[in-house]
């Protein structure tokens, strides 16, 4: 058994690689091996959101707080408020991040293939994000 205790790893900035707008990354867990899960907070400031990206194993994320917006290629902008779980399956190109006046804050949780739990690609027009 393992306890972590909250706050007891840093909170980093979203990479502005990855990331528009602010985002604060709070790590949660990382399985020891031969596990492959791990989870961290994310909260998007309004406007916020991921580049398009994938995950080999899928990923699932809960919100936690506020309104965000969520896409898979190819289908409509949807809203998600606080107590909404989203999954994406694996493979599936996706982005998601707060609303344009209201912050988001999400558990991401996904496994990793081969070391890999993310692959990044392109950022999100503002355009393609207003919808």
């Amino acid at each position: 058994m393992k306890i972590t205790r909250s706050g007891s790893t840093p909170s980093t900035p979203g990479p502005d690689d990855y990331f528009t707008g602010t985002v604060r990354i709070d790590p949660m867990f990382q399985a020891d091996l031969p596990g492959r899960t791990s989870a961290a907070h994310v909260t998007f400031e309004p406007g916020a959101r991921t580049a398009w990206h994938t995950h080999p194993a899928g990923q699932a994320i809960i919100i936690t707080f506020g309104r965000g917006r969520v896409q898979r290629d190819g289908g409509p902008i949807e809203e998600v408020t606080a107590g909404d779980v989203v999954f994406f399956p694996a493979g599936e190109k996706h982005w998601h991040g707060a609303g344009p006046e209201t912050a988001m804050s999400h558990i991401a949780v996904q496994e990793s293939i081969d070391g890999t739990p993310v692959t990044w690609l392109e950022k999100v027009a503002d355009a393609d994000y207003t919808g």
